[in-house]
């Protein structure tokens, strides 16, 4: 069995056992809420944890792409949602191919869309489940919950041949905006964002249901929702009957810098660091130092940390997760990560680091593989399986 510092780096590095208490966690939220738990794929694009996800108690998997769908289904995955407005007669005509293999649904919002997916599945003669995509507050995609034209468009597309209209689906990005008034905790915003979420949606299927929309009846009908964030403090609750049906969270079965500043996970919940190399290392005229790290835009993207505003934390103690006070990786070029050290630097050249990325879904979207470790020894490598598949 190899030890992880045999490994060339750059790579990533993935800790079994916080990933597994990583999951167990969510299992247990979703089960105490009464809630189906469909995780979404996007994070790790990996059979190996789907399949740890689904032997823990998750029914169905998440994904965007059809090509993602593809990857699962030809992995024995019966029941997989795309959790997308799906436009396009290749891609439509794909997921038809899916069809006779799996439960497969997709998400309309417009009705260009919807018109044009129910003309390419009810020419094939098949029906497939969809959901309406719904927009409650964060601007993306969906009809507005509160439009009374949603309504209208939800009993429209009940009539289509082709689509069988199973429930509504929401995702409230705007989570990860974190506290927005003047005093707010971080577990308030995320709680704030919830409950918005939560009575947003069970607000449309009662007007629906109000209204005569056939089908949309409590027990019936799925009313879907997830972001890690929001499920950190997730509450179900009733209105007329309904409940909400379904979580998918993505992101929290490695969790990254950016959960922690948001205040929905702790560093030692981190599950995927970066395990990269000094390569250089120079004194600033204040006294301060820098160093460069053999990873950089390849590897961590660019996207940055909220309030640090860095591209990942780097870890002193990768038993205790304890961050290296000090150190910021402030800056990043395609193969360098820069990181400015206040007061100086214990590290040498040569010496490995980990490293917190601040979004863990796209670094992970950067290589072929996850190296599973135990402490210092290297258990297995892992397959990003549906890496690059955006189509």
């Amino acid at each position: 069995m190899r030890r992880i510092d045999e490994l060339p780096t750059p790579f990533l590095v993935l800790d079994k056992a916080r990933l597994e208490a990583n999951i167990r966690a969510m299992q247990a939220r979703a089960d105490a809420q009464g809630v189906t738990l469909r995780p979404h794929a996007k994070t790790h694009k990996s059979v190996d944890v789907a399949r740890l996800q689904r032997d823990a108690g998750a029914r169905g998997i998440t994904v965007a792409k059809p090509g993602e769908a593809e990857v699962f289904v030809a992995s024995g995955f019966g029941d997989v949602r795309l959790a997308y407005t799906v436009v396009g007669r290749d891609k439509l005509e794909r997921l038809v191919a899916l069809a006779s293999r799996a439960r497969v649904g997709f998400c309309v919002d417009t009705r260009e869309g919807a018109r044009a997916a129910s003309d390419v599945l009810a020419g094939a003669g098949v029906v497939l489940d969809v959901l309406v995509e719904v927009d409650i507050g964060y601007g993306r995609c969906g009809v507005a919950w509160d439009d009374p034209a949603s309504v209208d468009f939800l009993r429209w597309v009940e009539g289509l041949p082709g689509l069988r209209l199973v429930g509504i689906l929401t995702h409230a990005g705007h989570a990860y905006q974190g506290p927005v008034m003047e005093g707010e905790s971080p577990a308030d915003a995320l709680r704030a964002v919830m409950r918005e979420e939560r009575d947003r949606m069970l607000a449309l299927a009662a007007r629906a249901r109000a209204s005569g929309v056939p089908g949309v009846e409590p027990g019936r009908f799925e009313i879907s929702v997830g972001s890690t964030p929001s499920m950190r403090y997730f509450e179900n609750a009733e209105r007329d009957g309904f409940r909400v049906t379904e979580i998918r969270p993505g992101n929290y079965v490695y969790h990254d810098a950016t959960q922690v500043a948001l205040g929905s996970a702790t560093w030692n919940e981190c599950a995927l660091t970066v395990q990269a190399a000094v390569v250089s290392k120079h004194r600033n005229a204040d006294g301060s130092e820098r160093l460069f790290l053999d990873a950089g835009k390849k590897v961590f993207t660019s996207d940055r940390t909220p309030g640090s505003g860095t591209y990942g934390t780097l870890i002193y103690n990768p038993r205790t997760m304890e961050p290296l006070p000090h150190a910021r990786l402030s800056g990043l070029s395609e193969e360098h990560g820069w990181v400015h050290v206040r007061g100086g630097a214990t590290l040498a050249v040569g010496d490995r680091v980990r490293i917190v990325p601040a979004h863990a879904c796209v670094a992970v979207n950067t290589q072929d593989q996850v190296f599973v470790v135990d402490g210092d020894l290297v258990l297995d490598a892992w397959g990003v399986d549906a890496r690059g598949r955006v189509v």
